[in-house]
């Protein structure tokens, strides 16, 4: 079953499944990696890369246990993995990985990503506004009117952003994120917290940098209305299409 649905080089993200892994820090267990499948030896192991933040290589542990989520086409795959070995193979650095549970469709939508051009504003939290998002919830007050720069979102979710920008942030820093959505015949300011997952400059475009960004404390509502966008979206493609 796996090989009929899992391709080498099928993107996939982890999260840590096993809590009593010795990473560096707790906040290491909420952290998302991304790698991508290398290769399908069976239908329960696979080889796939190793994460890395920036150039440098994580090296998640053997006997390590995670959520493994995978993105074929418009699906959503999830199954939970365990590391049986790390090695080199031509010039790669591989995780050989074991399923450690059936492989099942995902139908939770907001973990769909929808491709979009969208422009953003943002800027870093100071650190009395982290301390604000930490202790409140959903319920934090930002100081408004401080400089923002702009950035362009490609693609969106109800669980996060991925944007393109020439700038930076640091890796598990807070941002302040400001966009429009347009769905019901309106168009509303989304303001929101994000944690910034990774970052990477793009090979194509130098001085040009990617980040992907995951919301902290969003409110039910928000969020419902960032998968109602994404619904109406998809709606109008399909129409689109349709009409040709």
């Amino acid at each position: 079953m796996l090989s009929k649905i899992i391709d080498a080089g099928c993107k996939l993200e982890l999260q840590v499944l096993n809590k009593n892994l010795t990473l560096q820090q707790d906040d290491e267990k909420k952290k998302v990696y991304y790698s991508q499948v290398y290769e399908v030896i069976s239908d329960d192991r696979m080889e796939i890369t190793m994460p890395m933040e920036k150039t440098k290589l994580i090296l998640l542990p053997v006997d390590g246990e995670f959520d493994a989520t995978f993105y074929v086409g418009e699906n959503l795959y999830q199954a939970f993995i365990r590391v049986v070995d790390r090695y080199k193979s031509d010039n790669m650095y591989i995780l050989l990985v074991d399923l450690t549970s059936n492989l099942r469709k995902v139908q939770r939508r907001e973990y769909y990503r929808f491709s979009c051009a969208l422009e953003m504003c943002s800027r870093p939290l100071m650190e009395e506004e982290v301390r604000e998002v930490e202790e409140k919830g959903n319920h934090y007050m930002l100081t408004p009117g401080l400089p923002l720069k702009r950035s362009v979102i490609v693609d969106i979710s109800g669980g996060g952003l991925r944007f393109i920008s020439d700038h930076t942030y640091e890796p598990d820093s807070l941002i302040y994120c400001s966009y429009y959505l347009s769905f019901g015949g309106k168009t509303k300011q989304c303001e929101c917290v994000g944690r910034i997952l990774s970052v990477r400059e793009l090979e194509h475009r130098k001085g040009n940098y990617e980040h992907r960004v995951q919301y902290v404390n969003m409110g039910a509502g928000d969020r419902e209305e960032i998968i109602r966008f994404i619904f109406e979206e998809e709606r109008k493609s399909r129409n689109r299409d349709n009409n040709r």
